[in-house]
């Protein structure tokens, strides 16, 4: 803003803004997110002439869709977290099992004696 405005008027317009911090991994902003893309896709996709319409069609959307009880379908679980998405996780311990990234499953490994 300073170096578009006065010092003045950046400090007023900045005083008006709230920062909000919200978590960047596995948050539920994800799943708002995901919803969000689903009504633009579904309900929002033309354009809509009035702030009233809008809010109709938007219920006429949310309501079948709510009463469907309409949830996220994750890709991918806790252990395939785990490997695609590395540096986020702790390192687990040794005796647990791996998983294959193709299907999710737990690799079968054998363990030799020595």
């Amino acid at each position: 803003l300073y170096s578009v405005f006065s010092p003045e008027e950046a400090r007023r317009i900045t005083r008006k803004l709230e920062f909000h911090y919200t978590p960047k991994h596995g948050s539920w902003l994800n799943m708002a997110e995901c919803e969000f893309a689903v009504l633009a896709g579904q309900c929002l996709n033309r354009r809509i002439a009035n702030l009233e319409t809008l809010r109709k069609e938007i219920a006429a959307w949310q309501g079948p869709r709510n009463l469907r009880q309409t949830k996220i379908h994750w890709q991918f679980g806790t252990d395939l977290a785990r490997v695609k998405l590395k540096r986020l996780y702790p390192p687990l311990k040794s005796s647990e099992t791996p998983v294959d990234l193709e299907t999710s499953e737990p690799v079968k490994t054998s363990v030799s004696a020595h």
